[in-house]
This record gives structure tokens, sequence and C-alpha cells, in this order.
């Protein structure tokens, strides 16, 4: 069983959650997994026309929140098992932050759904925002070392070339768009600029926050009055 994970103090840039929103989603852990598991069968089926079109070898590259939820309910898993993997903990951190805000501006600067009020592309921009939050609590059980993140950065990289620069088989990988903005075949339209960005931005923004977490933690532990004076940041 795992011990009660540390809160470290952090400033309010690395960790912008209240910590009783953390304290209770960590309690909650077994609810989390399961919500994220339905999550991950829904985004397999959300993905399954897609698989269907794309070539066998890059299906690991393809159902990008799906699988950011199963990492994440694997991480929480292992945490509780007390079988920490910092590689998995750093694939489901930044897979969340990155996919979970990467659907709400696709739904919003793509999709347009604060003009046309969709319910379906509303329920997806509310459950991928709360998939984005949910990774800022991983922090509390993980040890965000630099070989951990550097695999999730690898690989959140090479899911960014292939599915917006330089595809491996047939045609770009990324999520399929919705009608607004795109005209098909079309990869110079302002849809793929704004989602390349985006998923570019938010896995850079993703390494940082996990290399900054771990950075901030070590001079926590060598100098424990920085703790006390930062905490209010």
């Amino acid at each position: 069983m795992a011990s009660g994970p540390s809160t470290d103090d952090l400033p309010v840039y690395l960790a912008p959650l209240p910590k009783w929103v953390e304290s209770m989603t960590l309690r909650l852990t077994w609810v989390v997994v399961a919500v994220n598991l339905v999550g991950t069968v829904f985004g397999f089926w959300y993905y399954r026309f897609q698989l269907l079109n794309s070539h066998l070898v890059i299906w690991p590259a393809v159902p990008d929140s799906p699988l950011a939820t199963l990492l994440m309910a694997v991480s929480l898993v292992s945490w509780k098992l007390g079988q920490d993997r910092n590689w998995i903990h750093a694939l489901a951190f930044v897979g969340n932050l990155k996919y979970g805000f990467w659907v709400v501006i696709v739904q919003i600067v793509i999709n347009d759904v604060l003009v046309s009020g969709d319910p379906y592309h509303w329920f997806l921009l509310v459950s991928h925002f709360g998939m984005g939050l949910q990774a800022l609590v991983i922090y509390r059980y993980a040890e965000f070392t630099v070989p951990s993140v550097a695999v999730a950065t690898l690989w959140f990289s090479f899911n960014d070339m292939v599915d917006y620069f330089l595809p491996l088989v047939g045609d770009y990988h990324h999520t399929y768009f919705g009608p607004r903005l795109v005209r098909a075949g079309d990869h110079g339209t302002r849809a793929h600029d704004v989602a390349a960005a985006s998923a570019v931005g938010l896995t850079i923004l993703a390494t940082f926050l996990a290399l900054a977490i771990r950075v901030r933690r070590l001079e926590n532990r060598t100098d424990p009055a920085k703790s006390t004076d930062e905490q209010g940041e």
C-alpha cells in the first residue's frame, strides 16, 4: 500500500489545484481509475473509424486521449499498490495534460463550441478539461526523474512529428478534425496549424512543468527553509 503522498509545498504555477482537491482525488483513487477506464473504452470507440483507416504499424500513435487515460489509470494503480514506475507516471502526466487541454483548444477554436453550443462537443470539452486537470495531481506521488521525463518527451514528440509533420505511413495521423476550418486533404488550413501548434506547445509545457517540479522538489529537500518562504507563491 502506498504511503500518503507529500505536497512538497510547490509554488502555485507548478501545483495550481487546491490541496483539498488533490487530496480528495487521491482518496478516491479507485473511483478515478474506474472513470479513466470508462473514458479509455469510449476513446477507443471514438477512434474506431480512424484506426480502421490507419496502417497497423501506426496504431500506437493514433488514439491519443484513450492511451493517455489508460496511462493515468495504470499510474494510479501502480502507485496505490506500491509498485511505482516513474516512466509510467511521467507518460501519464505529459499525456493527460497535453491531450486534455489540446482537446479544449480544438473544441473552442476548430469546432467553435462556444458559438455552436453542440452538446457532444461540450461533453468532449468538459471531460478533457478534467483529464488535463487530473494530470496536475500526479506530482503528489511521482518522482519526475530526468530519464522518465525524457521517455515521455521523446514519445510525445514522436507523436507530434507523425501527427503533423512527417507521417510514417500514408496521411497525417492526427485526430480527425470537425468540419469547420477544414478542407479535405489540405493540411495548410488554419485547423492543422492550430492543432499542430497547440500539440507541440503543450508537449513543451508539460516537459517544462515536470522538470521544474523535479528541480524545485530537490531544492526544497536541500534547503527546507526555502520551501517555507515560497509556499505562498
